[in-house]
């Protein structure tokens, strides 16, 4: 049987969420989980990756076992995770579903604050006042839409295309002292939004006009957006799949 388990995750204490050979990852937290109660080790395919000190409010990955999950497998798994991650859906799903290929949309969130504020450094940048956020709009409508993001993808990276279709990009106000980019798209690439960030800042700070992010899309190539803006910002908070993937 397949399942999709759908989960959150605090990255500020991981080296990515994804397995690699030095550091903890939220993967590797949670194989260790799974296996401590199946007693048998269970590989998880993850519906993407995110960098060390990357957030996800809704993750999504599949897995595979001979036989329907315990009732309570999803406390189980709670009770031994670490207090960052933590479990919220178990679904069964087709034997041909894949987490990462099947997913239609993705969204993401990056929040930024004006303000130092104790409770909020770990899921906040914070920035400096002043910030032109009008003109950070007008820079952000100009991504809408489907094309080649290569400016803002991490090089040396194996991708067969950075061709990427863009369906939400907008700054939007949630206090007097906080704002997040909202960012919706089919796929994204490694670090692409954290680029895109970087480069709203050098419009938002007068460094570059709005109309400036078409030369940057159109140079393809890295050095021609902004440095990437800070990990702990960025989290990922939707995932989309379609009804027919879910068993009944």
């Amino acid at each position: 049987m397949r399942y999709f388990i759908t989960f959150s995750y605090n990255g500020t204490d991981f080296h990515g969420s994804q397995s690699q050979p030095n550091g903890n990852t939220v993967q590797a937290e949670m194989e260790a989980a799974f296996a401590t109660i199946l007693r048998q080790p269970v590989p998880l395919t993850f519906a993407g990756r995110t960098d060390a000190g990357v957030h996800a409010e809704k993750m999504v990955a599949h897995f595979d076992i001979e036989k329907a999950v315990p009732a309570n497998f999803g406390a189980r798994l709670n009770n031994l995770l670490p207090p960052s991650i933590a479990v919220s859906n178990l679904r069964p799903v087709r034997d041909d579903a894949h987490a990462r290929f099947d997913a239609t949309a993705r969204t993401y969130r990056y929040r930024i604050t004006t303000r130092k504020d104790p409770f909020l450094y770990i899921t906040h940048t914070r920035v400096a006042p002043g910030l032109d956020f009008e003109a950070m709009n007008k820079a952000a409508a100009l991504l809408l839409g489907k094309q080649d993001f290569a400016s803002f993808c991490r090089v040396h990276t194996d991708v067969k295309t950075t061709i990427c279709d863009v369906r939400e990009a907008k700054w939007v106000r949630e206090s007097e002292t906080e704002y997040s980019f909202v960012i919706t798209a089919d796929r994204f690439l490694r670090n692409m939004v954290r680029a895109v960030v970087g480069t709203f800042f050098e419009v938002g700070r007068g460094h570059m006009p709005p109309e400036a992010m078409t030369d940057v899309i159109n140079a393809h190539h890295r050095s021609s957006a902004g440095h990437s803006a800070p990990a702990e910002g960025l989290s990922l908070v939707e995932i989309i799949y379609p009804q027919n993937i879910y068993q009944p």
